[in-house]
């Protein structure tokens, strides 16, 4: 067994014979070979942990200033953004008081056609019992009596022409304004609807002191009133039109009552001279 007060004698010390231990010379040198290498890698691994801390601190570097420029990049667009949505806003505020101010210009309008509507429905109504009253004086007279049925007669037939004529030309400036609200048709076909409708108000008159042709161009130019996007409703399209087409109704009205009376003034002159 092995005495612990007395190790072995290893290859490094020398001989207590004075002569070296065998194989002393060649331990030497086996830990000089692995000392080298092991200076060695520990001389890469400092080169290489200094490297690599130089390649983190560029790559920070780098990195602190791509942030750095992305961030202005964002801040100057963010910016200009801005300064965009500001301007829009102001202009579509400036559009929306004069969209306003336009709008109560139609309110104004149609409150003082709707007034003066009145006021010659009225005239109307009054003009009508006048006539009720002439008319069944005249039957009373006898002699008058088949002057004023021909002429009652005559009138209606216009007045039921004229009627005639006022729906079909409704009818064609609904789809007209449709066309001019639509999104999706050309404007070409709209301007051929409206050159239709005027060669047909000029080949059929329905005569008298209204002017549809005059007024029917101040409809094209002037009533650009659309329902909203979803409307399905045609006719919901256009206010001056409506105005228009109730006024030459009443004119229509009115002037079949007028030339009635004419008639019967002049057939009653007639009978006072006999």
């Amino acid at each position: 067994m092995n005495n612990l007060n007395d190790p072995p004698r290893w290859n490094i010390e020398p001989d207590p014979r004075g002569g070296a231990a065998p194989g002393a010379a060649d331990g030497n040198q086996w830990n000089y070979a692995l000392l080298v290498p092991m200076l060695g890698l520990a001389a890469f691994r400092w080169i290489w942990s200094r490297e690599s801390q130089k390649e983190i601190l560029t790559v920070k570097a780098q990195y602190s200033q791509d942030m750095s420029t992305v961030s202005s990049e964002l801040e100057a667009k963010y910016r200009e953004t801005l300064t965009e949505n500001r301007r829009a806003a102001a202009f579509l505020e400036l559009e929306l008081e004069k969209e306003k101010q336009r709008v109560q210009g139609y309110k104004q309008a149609l409150i003082s056609q709707s007034t003066q509507l009145m006021e010659e429905r009225k005239q109307l109504q009054q003009e009508r019992e006048l006539l009720e009253q002439e008319k069944k004086r005249l039957v009373e007279s006898g002699a008058a009596g088949a002057v004023l049925h021909h002429a009652l007669q005559r009138e209606n037939n216009w007045h039921e022409r004229a009627s005639a004529t006022l729906r079909q030309l409704e009818e064609l400036l609904v789809e007209r304004q449709s066309a001019y609200c639509s999104l999706f048709l050309p404007r070409e076909q709209r301007l051929e609807m409206e050159k239709n409708i005027l060669v047909k108000i000029v080949k059929e008159p329905i005569g008298g002191d209204v002017d549809l042709e005059t007024d029917v161009k101040d409809i094209f130019k002037n009533d650009n009133y659309c329902a909203s996007t979803m409307n399905m409703d045609k006719r919901k399209n256009g206010k001056l039109m409506w105005l228009y087409l109730k006024y030459w109704q009443l004119q229509v009205t009115v002037q079949k009552h007028q030339r009635a009376e004419s008639t019967i003034l002049g057939a009653q002159s007639q009978s006072h001279l006999k």
